[in-house]
Order: structure tokens, then C-alpha cells, then sequence
């Protein structure tokens, strides 16, 4: 190591109480002045911000001279996700400077816990996809590896989400409104994107031909970085992401002829890319502005990669493979793959042999989903109108894959041939974009054992055939820091006075809590904190619903993303059967329990915003009953997000997980809640598998049909029906959605459900499993009255997640995909 990187990464003296307050104060008189106004907690938290980032960027310096002089193999991320969150609390952890800004603000005579809730979340993702990714950043970071995250720089993320009504109302995430303290505008780093237009076959003087691409549109691509800060580390990594806006921006002709909309639209065109996650794909509109925003955000990283390679290696491309690998987190940035094709032959001249020779040396793939809808397909018409030279690049890529590697294992089995090729045929052609991650990566991995196996044996059978040894397992984790040491830090603080060590870098350290689980004294203390957690979060639970729930009933929680694989119909059936039970029985023998939901469905997803109309009406009329004697409570809280998140999950008492066995690739909601000391309510799906292999199958509840048993309904048929007919509690719940009972004067508003489950065939068997799922519920009530035997599940629930750590999952794709080394 050179003297000068010797000195780079030097360990520094932390700021003192006195040296924070003092630069708060500075950037509170100099950069975000703010004394003219009475509640100036907006203003500290930005000097605090501010503050932060002196650390921050003064790191992220020393980490890229580290990596430039070392010339360290990089990952680069590439995800159309990343759900950050608030990053204050987190990053004050992770430099390990909290109590010293705590301390500080107070001084200043605020609470640090009110500064934090300034702010907004960084709304660049939906759900379990990018929030995996958000963990997965910050523990490369802490493990000090050479990392990018790539993504696009939402204007509005999702959406927010309120309620009218019961239904759910999509409102703009304006999250970047008055600005983001943690980003930083890189114009110097800007890229070119072509679109549309036509491909132009060239020959050169020596008779050899060269495809051109005459661009009908060029996008502008600017990067904003996020610094992304490791734990007790060495390393801040950084987040790249991409806004759209126009090569040119303002039309002066026909602003002063006055056409004042017109000399701004192809600005605002531009910026329609990254104005939205996910825009709404039911309309030809949406698909293309969709497709096209999955094109720009990988076109830009390609560039950027690229760029970044040949700053330091100039034109010999001899080490490209050796120094980059990209990871694909899911389908969306599949596109990367032809992109980076199309810049090594036409831009820089390989031959197409060793352009897809390194394509294979550099690309992985993640898959996360069994479903057939959300392994992604794209019109072949739609490559052909906006990316006609990938579209070459495509069939090139699907003759060569079928003629050559297919046709070698199954000679002229064209049936083979037909599923394993990249083109879908039929009346409009589809192009397989996981059949063309899987063809050009060099490994393919699923997010959770059974979900790996499955992979292999149900979804890519023949690929795993063709290329064995190419599909592998990683299981997913979560980022303890987030989702205990700062989320939760009355536990957090209890497990510091039993462990010895770093256990937020070393999760498996909490094994050393199991000695404890029959302690009286310290299941006290640790269902005190569970309590408290509960007290606080019935408090945001009035404050945003008006909704006032007992502390001391079970809290039993559903937070994820709305679809119906996940069967939040499922809950909502089983509490109609309860709210039935104790209409007929005033006396029937329960805990009092909160039902939590948080989610947020997709704009069109018709029947997930009937499952949530329905719940909320049901919670109506529950909430109000008053000869239940409040046994249930009913809460859908608005706007699921993870600040949100993070105030629910430590005061959960069961976490519900209760997805169709094996359509659940991971989860990891199930991870966080059981490491805050939460029961596991679920199927044998997912994560909840080696969850409940790690805590012990007494210390979760599990029901339902295994992945084989759901499988046989499709071989050998599944009529709902039966059920309906066979048990009378399911036929009078479905019966009572078809009444005025809930929606006086309207009746049959809720049936949307019941006609799912019944006329819709139930796809994703929620009568098969509702007289299990009652069964386990009852199991749970009755372990719950036994509070030593319920204290001591918890108990072991936290201490044996060490598995779950994101660290854990980072090191298994370093040693089994990626081959980084960290830095020493």
C-alpha cells in the first residue's frame, strides 16, 4: 500500500459532543439558515444532515483512492428498486456517531427522535425487491467491497397512498420535493441514450460490413450519487441514479410564439421516464414508457461502467471481465445484456463471438418469482419500434443459442427448442426476457432454498440440464442495523447488556441469548420492550387512522406488497370467521388481537384494491361493534412504507406469512419480524422454511398445503367448491360479502372476493388452506395465554436469526458468484 492510501484510510478521531454541535451551528447559520422561523426542526435536521455528509463524501474519497490504486474487481447492481428509506438514524448508526449526535441536538434543545422524523423517505422502490437491495448495499459497504447500486432517479416513486372511502387512493410521492439531503448531482458523469430510429448496414473499405444505429431520439442521462455507508467500516460505496431529460430542453421559437406547452414538451417527455416507478403498463402508452425506462436506466449504467473501466484501463479491454461483474436483480435490467452487446461491436469493434463470450463472463441473475406474469415479456414489435439494432443482436444471440448449445443436447428436437427459445411465439411474438438472463449470465440464482429447487426442477428444468451448475441458491437476509440496532433500540440496548461483541456485524453472537430464553428475569425485560414498542405504536396507529387498539392484545401483523399470491384474503377470511364466532358466541374463548395490515396494491390490479376495500369496511363495522367487547380490532394502515415499517415491525407479536407454498420466492418481512422477536404465523413457503429450521419448529406456527401437495391440486384438479360446500363456516363468511351487512344499502360490494375464490377457481388455494390456517391460529392464541412459554419463543426467535443477515447473503454471492476481495 502506498503512503498516500496509507494516509487515506488512516482511522480518524470521532467528533466530540462539542466539535458536532458546533458544525450543526455553522451549517445552520451558513448553509440552511432558518432563524426567522419559531420550529426550525427542518433546518437542524438538514445542519444535521449536512454534518453527516462532511464524514460521508470525506470516506467515499478515501474508499474510491482504495479501490483505483488496488484496481478492485467492482459489482455493480443493477435494480429498477431501491427502497432506501429514511437514511439519518441509519447512517448515524453505521459511522457510529448517535449518541454523539443525539447529545448535540439536544444541546440545541431538540430531540433527536423528532429531528429524525423530518424528512422524507427515499421513494425509489415498492417492496421486498428493492428494499433486498437497499440491505444488500449498506452490507457491502460494511464488508468493504467495491460496489455500485444502479438504478433511476424517481421524481415521485410509487405513489402515496390514502384511503376515501375505504378504497385506496394513488396521490404523488412528491419525496424529492424540497429537495434530498443525501444526493449529489454528477453533470460531469452525464450519458447519451439513443432511441428508436433505424439500423443502417455499413461496408467498410476492406468489404467487412458494420451496423450503424441512426437514432430517431437522444435522452440525456444525469446521475445523482447517494453515498452508501458501511458499518464500522472502512468503506461508503455509492448509489448511482438516473434522471431522463431532454438533449435540448427549451424550444425559445416556440415559446415566444407563443406555444408555451409545446416549447416544453420534449423536456417533459424526457423527464416521463424517470418521473414514475412502475407506470401503469395496461395501456400500449404505459408498456412503452415502461420498456423504454428499463432501456434508459441500463444504457446509462452500461456507459457509466464502461467509462469508469476505461479510466483506469484505457482502450485494452483484456481486463474487462477480471474487474467488473453486474448482477441483474430480477428481469428488468435484461436489456443491459443487449446494450452491452451492442456497444462492444459497434462501438468499440469486437467480433460477436467475444462481445457474448464477455457479456457471459460478466452478467449474473437473480431470479425472485416463480410466476409466469412476473417473468417479464416484451413485444417483439415493441424492440423493433424503439430498439431495432438489440433486436438483431437478439435473434443473433437465440440462432446461436438454439443451432448450436440446444441442438447439441437435443438434436433436432424442435419442441425442446420452441420452450427453451428466447422468441414466444404466437399471435403477437414475445421476447423471454428470464430465458435471455439465464442464456447470457454465468450464474443464475433463486433467493431461497425451496425456491432454488424449484427453479431447477419446475421453472428452468432444461437449463438446468444444458448448463449445469450454472443455477445455484443464495438466500435472502436483512441489514441488522437497520432493522433492529436502529428501528429497535430498546432491545437493541437490552441485547448489549448480554452480549459481548459487535453483534450487528456478527449476527450469530445472539445464539448467546438462548441461555437466557428461561431467565424470569430477562423475559421480563425483554416482553417490557416488546410492550413498549407496542405502546408507541398504538399511539401512530390513532394518530394515523383514529383507531384506538389495546397494547396489551396480540398484534398480529401482515406487511407486504398486495397481490394475491401473498393471500391477504386468507387473514381477512379467517377474521370474518372470528367477528362470526363471537357474534354467535359472546363467550368464545380469545385474546384480544389487533389485526395490522400495510400494503399498497398496484394501480391496476383490480381485485388486490377490492381486498383492500373490503377490509376496511369489514374493520368499519368491527371496530364499532360494541358486543365483541373489542376482541378485534381491524387497523389497514395508509401509505405502508419503511418508516413506517420500522415502527411496526418491533412491536409485532406474530408475523404473518402465510403466501401459496412455493410462490413465495424469499420474503423478507418474515427475517425482520421474527429477529424483533415475532411468532412466524406461515405456510412452508419461502424463507419461512429455513427460518423455521434455524428457531425450531416449536417456536413458529406452521400450516398448510407444502409446495407437493399444492402441486398435485394441479394435476390432479381443485374445485373450491367442495370446500365451500363441505364447511359451513367458509360458505356463511363468503355468503356474508354478498349481503348490505357491511356496506349497508349496497349489497354485494365486497363479492369481488368470494367471486375470486369461488367463480375465479381460486388460484391460489385459499380454502385449502383456511381450516389449517383457523387450526394454527388456535395454536397461537393458546401459546400466547402462556406468557414464560410465549416470552421464551421470542426470545429464541432473536437469538437464531444470524443466518438472516444481509452480511451473510453478501458473502455467499461473493465466494460462490462474485470472487471480490475487500479491502484490507
Amino acid at each position: 500500500m502506498t503512503a498516500k492510501t496509507k494516509a487515506a484510510v488512516a482511522v480518524k478521531k470521532p467528533l466530540t459532543v462539542a466539535q458536532f454541535k458546533k458544525k450543526i451551528e455553522h451549517h445552520l447559520n451558513f448553509t440552511s439558515p432558518g432563524n426567522e422561523v419559531e420550529d426550525k426542526s427542518k433546518a437542524v435536521m438538514r445542519a444535521v444532515c449536512a454534518t453527516v455528509n462532511e464524514v460521508i463524501f470525506e470516506k467515499l474519497n478515501e474508499t474510491n483512492l482504495y479501490h483505483k490504486e488496488h484496481k478492485s474487481r467492482s459489482i455493480n447492481y443493477l435494480s429498477l428498486e431501491f427502497l432506501m428509506g429514511r437514511m439519518l438514524s441509519n447512517n448515524l448508526h453505521n459511522l457510529g456517531v448517535f449518541e454523539t449526535a443525539q447529545k448535540a441536538v439536544e444541546s440545541l434543545g431538540y430531540e433527536i427522535e423528532d429531528i429524525l422524523e423530518e424528512g422524507s423517505d427515499l421513494a425509489l422502490g415498492n417492496g421486498g425487491l428493492g428494499r433486498l437491495a437497499a440491505c444488500f448495499l449498506d452490507s457491502l459497504a460494511t464488508l468493504d467491497f467495491n460496489a455500485y447500486g444502479y438504478g433511476i432517479h424517481y421524481e415521485n416513486g410509487l405513489f402515496k397512498q390514502q384511503f376515501h372511502q375505504c378504497r385506496q387512493i394513488e396521490t404523488p410521492d412528491e419525496w424529492r420535493e424540497y429537495g434530498n439531503p443525501w444526493e449529489i448531482c454528477r453533470p460531469e458523469l452525464v450519458q447519451r441514450v439513443k432511441l428508436f430510429g433505424t439500423v443502417e448496414t455499413i461496408t467498410n473499405t476492406d468489404g467487412s460490413e458494420k451496423k450503424v444505429w441512426r437514432a430517431g431520439q437522444i435522452i440525456k442521462g444525469v446521475p445523482w450519487d447517494v453515498p452508501v455507508v458501511g458499518y464500522n467500516s472502512k468503506s461508503v460505496n455509492v448509489l448511482r441514479l438516473w434522471e431522463s431529460r431532454a438533449s435540448s430542453q427549451f424550444d425559445w421559437d416556440q415559446f415566444n410564439a407563443g406555444a408555451y406547452q409545446d416549447a416544453s414538451s420534449a423536456q417533459n417527455h424526457a423527464q416521463d421516464i424517470s418521473r414514475v416507478l412502475y407506470p401503469n403498463d395496461t395501456t400500449p402508452a404505459g408498456k412503452e414508457l415502461r420498456f423504454i425506462q428499463q432501456y434508459f436506466f441500463c444504457a446509462c449504467s452500461i456507459k457509466d461502467i464502461i467509462a469508469r473501466y476505461q479510466s483506469q484501463f484505457g482502450a485494452d479491454w483484456s481486463q474487462f471481465g477480471d474487474q467488473v461483474v453486474m448482477q441483474l436483480n430480477d428481469t428488468h435490467p435484461t436489456i443491459a445484456i443487449l446494450e452491452l452487446m451492442r456497444c462492444l461491436i459497434d462501438e468499440y469493434d469486437f467480433s460477436w463471438t467475444d462481445a457474448f463470450a464477455m457479456c457471459r463472463k460478466v452478467f449474473a441473475y437473480t431470479n425472485h418469482t416463480l410466476l409466469p406474469e412476473a417473468l417479464e415479456k416484451w413485444a417483439v414489435s415493441m424492440f423493433e419500434n424503439v430498439l431495432p439494432r438489440h433486436l438483431e443482436i437478439l435473434y443473433s444471440i437465440n440462432d446461436y443459442f438454439l443451432n448450436q448449445e440446444v441442438e447439441a443436447l437435443w438434436p433436432g428436437n424442435n419442441e425442446v427448442k420452441a420452450r427453451l427459445s428466447l422468441i414466444e411465439e404466437g399471435h403477437t411474438k414475445m421476447v423471454r426476457m428470464a430465458h435471455l438472463c439465464v442464456v447470457a449470465s454465468y450464474k443464475v440464482n433463486g433467493v431461497a432454498q425451496v425456491h432454488s429447487d424449484l427453479v431447477k426442477s419446475d421453472l428452468f428444468p432444461e437449463f438446468d440440464q444444458l448448463y449445469p451448475g450454472k443455477l445455484t441458491n443464495v438466500t435472502n437476509g436483512i441489514t441488522p442495523r437497520r432493522w433492529l440496532k436502529a428501528c429497535n433500540p430498546g432491545l437493541s440496548k437490552l441485547i448489549d447488556t448480554k452480549i459481548k461483541g459487535d453483534w450487528a456485524k456478527h449476527l450469530d453472537l445472539l445464539t448467546g441469548l438462548e441461555k437466557f430464553a428461561d431467565d424470569a428475569d430477562f423475559q421480563k425485560q425483554y416482553m417490557d420492550v416488546k410492550h413498549e414498542n407496542k405502546v408507541k405504536l398504538a399511539k401512530v396507529i390513532k394518530q394515523d387512522t383514529g383507531i384506538d387498539v389495546d397494547p396489551s392484545a396480540i398484534f398480529d401483523v401482515q406487511i407486504k406488497r398486495l397481490h394475491e399470491y401473498k393471500r391477504q384474503h386468507l387473514n381477512f377470511l379467517h377474521i370474518l370467521a372470528l367477528y362470526r364466532r363471537l357474534l354467535a358466541f359472546p363467550d368464545y374463548d380469545m385474546t384480544p388481537r389487533v389485526f395490522i395490515f400495510g400494503a399498497k396494491a398496484a394501480p391496476g390490479y383490480y381485485l388486490a384494491k377490492e381486498i383492500i376495500f373490503a377490509i376496511n369496511k369489514v374493520a368499519e363495522k368491527i371496530n364499532n361493534d360494541a358486543r365483541i367487547k373489542g376482541k378485534i380490532k381491524v387497523v389497514f394502515m395508509p401509505n405502508y412504507r419503511v418508516t413506517l415499517a420500522e415502527k411496526i415491525i418491533p412491536a409485532a407479536d406474530v408475523s404473518e406469512q402465510i403466501s401459496t407454498a412455493g410462490f413465495e420466492a424469499s420474503g423478507t418481512g418474515n427475517m425482520k419480524m421474527a429477529l424483533n422477536g415475532a411468532a412466524t404465523l406461515g405456510t412452508l413457503d419461502g424463507a419461512n422454511i429455513e427460518i423455521a429450521e434455524e428457531v425450531g419448529e416449536e417456536n413458529v406456527f406452521i400450516f398448510g398445503k407444502n409446495v407437493d401437495e399444492i402441486k398435485e391440486f394441479a394435476e390432479k384438479g381443485y374445485n373450491p367448491w367442495d370446500y365451500y360446500n363441505s364447511d359451513e363456516e367458509i360458505k356463511a363468511c363468503l355468503d356474508w360479502l354478498k349481503t348490505d351487512y357491511f356496506t349497508p344499502g349496497e349489497p354485494g360490494a365486497l363479492s369481488a372476493i368470494s367471486n375470486s375464490l369461488l367463480e375465479g377457481g381460486d388460484p391460489y388455494r385459499v380454502l385449502a388452506d383456511f381450516a389449517d390456517y383457523s387450526r394454527a391460529n388456535r395454536d397461537l392464541d393458546a401459546a400466547y395465554k402462556d406468557k414464560p412459554r410465549w416470552a421464551k419463543m421470542m426470545i429464541i426467535n432473536t437469538a437464531n436469526m444470524g443466518k438472516f443477515t444481509s452480511d451473510r447473503s453478501m458473502k455467499d454471492y461473493v465466494d460462490n458468484i462474485w470472487k471480490l476481495t475487500p479491502i484490507k
